[in-house]
């Protein structure tokens, strides 16, 4: 049996400026009571706009008894304790179910993206003063390792196929990447930033070398795009070289790779060394490989993590061996 009126729990994202509502959110509390727990940013909000908020006990028995003179209340969720009064209300409402109806109105949610916000305050919170100490004394040169062995973990994650894995280590990175920023606030004011300039300038980047999704550029296959985006990074960047950008702290055999294959993009002749010594020796290897279409980091690699495997089994047999010998006769 439909109660004969309505409790309606009217839930915001905290992630999003106070007051910034749906147009059924507006109406909703335009035309009903509104109650809170306690005051708030979403009630200060409201009453600028000239809806009461009444702040009054987290008790069921109160809007049971406010639906005597309204058919509709509404109770602005948001404080702590809202789940076990939400609870609560619903058993009530449970005893007596002809007395009112409840509902769940969203005024506004989360947007994609919105727990970054989080990650971001959070780090806010642990650089600051009264927060992590060891935080708060770290610089870009000391954290640089870490940004290293974060990224090979993801990249181990990767190559086992663990998304589990990878979903955690590309925290690690994010996490990186958020402290860099947060320490770069703490710059002097001409060379401070912050993440929203990391971010800001991502995003501008995004737009300006993928024309053929934000600028209507027709383009014919994936090609295209590649080409497209060497052509726009080439007139971003003032470089002298085409070797230029290239991370030299790269490992040698990925960074003799990379510039082999800027080389060959560029159109350029240039001759190998022919020299016995092992370097030269490493470099021609390389470039057969690219010749060959293979990745010659990755089949090092593999290499030697089958070796890897191959030493732990032989430690194994010798164990087992030393495990079997018995005592001396």
């Amino acid at each position: 049996m439909p109660g004969a009126g309505r409790i309606v729990l009217l839930v915001t994202s905290p992630r999003l400026p106070a007051g910034l509502l749906t147009a059924a959110a507006w109406d909703l509390v335009r035309s009903s009571p509104v109650y809170a727990a306690a005051d708030s940013e979403q009630a200060t909000a409201l009453r600028s706009a000239g809806v009461p908020v009444t702040v009054v006990e987290a008790d069921p028995e109160l809007l049971v008894a406010a639906l005597a003179t309204h058919p509709t209340v509404v109770w602005l969720a948001g404080a702590a304790g809202d789940e076990d009064f939400a609870r609560r209300l619903g058993l009530r409402l449970a005893r007596e179910p002809s007395l009112a109806e409840l509902e769940l109105c969203y005024g506004s949610w989360d947007p994609p993206g919105a727990r970054l916000l989080d990650a971001v305050a959070v780090m806010d919170r642990l650089a600051s003063p009264g927060g992590d100490p060891w935080k708060r004394q770290q610089t870009h040169e000391t954290l640089a390792p870490y940004l290293l062995e974060e990224s090979y973990e993801a990249y181990d994650a990767i190559v086992s196929k663990d998304l589990a894995a990878l979903r955690e280590e590309l925290g690690d990175v994010l996490l990186q990447v958020v402290l860099h920023a947060r320490l770069a606030e703490n710059l002097p004011e001409d060379e401070r930033w912050t993440v929203d300039d990391v971010a800001g300038g991502l995003v501008d980047k995004m737009v300006r070398r993928n024309p053929h999704v934000f600028a209507g550029e027709e383009v014919d296959g994936v090609q295209a795009i590649i080409d497209n985006w060497e052509r726009i990074k080439k007139e971003e960047k003032a470089r002298e070289s085409v070797l230029d950008g290239i991370a030299l702290s790269q490992p040698a055999l990925s960074l003799a790779a990379k510039i082999l294959q800027r080389t060959e993009r560029a159109g350029l002749t240039v001759q190998l060394p022919t020299g016995d010594d092992l370097g030269a020796a490493l470099l021609r290897l390389v470039a057969q490989a690219r010749a060959d279409g293979l990745d010659p980091e990755a089949l090092l690699r593999q290499a030697a993590l089958a070796y890897a495997d191959d030493v732990r089994a032989r430690e194994n047999v010798d164990v087992r061996a030393r495990e079997n010998v018995g005592p001396a006769e």
